[in-house]
This record gives C-alpha cells, structure tokens and sequence, in this order.
C-alpha cells in the first residue's frame, strides 16, 4: 500500500512537471498606443503599427492613445492548411 501510494505522488509529480514544460511562450511589444477599442489595441514599433487583439480577460489598465505601454501577448493559430509538396 505504502509503494503504490509513493508511486501515485511520483507520478502526479512528473505529470505537473511536464504540464509546466508545454506553457505556451508570451512575447512582447512595447511602444506609444495609436488607438483603443473595445477588442483591439494598436501600438508603433519603430515604422511599423501592430495591432493586438484583446478582450474582457485582458489584464491591465486603461490606456488612450499616446500612452507608452507594453503588451504582453501569445501567438495562437486560427487555422492550419496543409500545403501539397
């Protein structure tokens, strides 16, 4: 009873720990906010506008364009097409 009991936590233990190695990676922009709407908010990085998708789950304040923000942000897929060779 005692080995199956250590072989349960070992294993929830290796589970959590591999659960924690496939987080998915953020990445950042930082620059002056162009504008802001309700699902949206655009910022300039050096010549270029990126705009990043956001919704009521986004943290943070509220900010008005003008305002210097960083954004944290993850890169999901929408759809995969699988191209012929």
């Amino acid at each position: 009873m005692k080995r199956l009991a250590i072989g349960i936590l070992a294993s929830a233990a290796l589970l959590s720990a591999a659960a924690g190695a496939h987080e998915m990676k953020t990445y950042q922009v930082t620059g002056p906010v162009v504008s802001v709407t309700d699902d949206s908010i655009v910022v300039t990085k050096g010549k270029d506008q990126w705009t990043i998708e956001k919704d009521a789950a986004t943290k943070g304040p509220a900010v008005k364009p003008g305002d210097k923000v960083t954004i944290h942000y993850r890169m999901t897929a929408t759809e995969i097409e699988v191209k012929k060779k």
